[in-house]
């Protein structure tokens, strides 16, 4: 497998509004091979969830490395039905999600960084964070929370906090889930019309959609700064859920993969144990 259609290269000049956000197989090469909709990809995905849990159970025994997953993206891309569905099956133990709101007047009290670091996940461990530190580079940005002169200065800190991650033991894996404005038009109107969803939306969300265009330029910079070797972004297409979540259970798994992981050798020989 090879996952670089998404990936955003250090040096690409990214413009969101020529970046696709439907699954169009015949423009990305042989990575989720010609999957048309949604049915197709149910037995393949589901052979990729229990591989997996194989890999997750070799990532908490080894306990060498972390893995942290960050999901960013407009409201209404799908970043909680991405957790339910690519991480369906795995053992709830060994996995973490943090949800990033309106930091506390605690977390406002320190470095931007803070909040996001003590909830790294730990060596054998999955983190996924639901939102992250980039929305001090985003929302920070388009609302004018912060001087410019501050905000610019964070890309690099970013940059240089996620290299000491790395260094240290955690891969970490960045996924933009990109939808376009029409069809965040469509889930939000789904919500205001179903009354079981009216849990889900409120008139911050309906005021935010008017920002957009500066959102998109607040993106275009993250995915253009803060893409590197260590920590490249992802730009997923997600106007298509179950073609968003095949492409990152893909790329979950061949990261996993390549740690080239093994189960720890026992203190003692255990064949001469003896169970009673």
């Amino acid at each position: 497998m090879s996952s670089q259609p998404f990936i955003v290269k250090p040096g690409d000049n990214i413009t969101l509004s020529n970046v696709e956000q439907d699954c169009k197989p015949e423009r990305i090469p042989d990575y989720t091979g010609t999957f048309q909709k949604k049915g197709e990809t149910k037995k393949p995905l589901k052979k990729l969830n229990k591989r997996l849990l194989k890999l997750q159970e070799l990532l908490y025994a080894e306990s060498k490395h972390a893995l942290l997953i960050i999901l960013q993206g407009m409201d209404t891309c799908g970043k909680d039905g991405t957790i339910r569905k690519v991480m369906a099956g795995i053992n709830v133990q060994g996995c973490e999600v943090v949800n990033f709101k309106v930091p506390s007047s605690d977390e406002i009290a320190r470095d931007f960084l803070w909040r996001a670091h003590k909830a790294v996940p730990k060596k054998g461990m999955i983190g996924i964070f639901n939102r992250s530190h980039y929305e001090d580079v985003l929302v920070v940005r388009v609302h004018d929370l912060v001087d410019e002169s501050v905000w610019k200065k964070r890309y690099q800190q970013i940059n240089d906090f996620e290299k000491m991650l790395v260094e240290n033991g955690t891969v970490v894996l960045k996924f933009f889930l990109h939808i376009s404005k029409d069809e965040q038009k469509e889930r939000l109107e789904s919500r205001i019309n179903d009354p079981t969803k009216h849990w889900k939306i409120t008139e911050a969300d309906i005021r935010e959609r008017s920002y957009w265009d500066d959102y998109m330029q607040a993106y275009e910079s993250v995915l253009q700064k803060c893409t590197t070797q260590w920590a490249p972004w992802y730009i997923i297409p997600a106007n298509r859920k179950w073609y968003r979540n095949i492409v990152i259970t893909e790329r979950i798994v061949e990261t996993l993969e390549k740690l080239d992981m093994n189960y720890p050798k026992p203190n003692s020989d255990v064949s001469t144990l003896y169970v009673d």
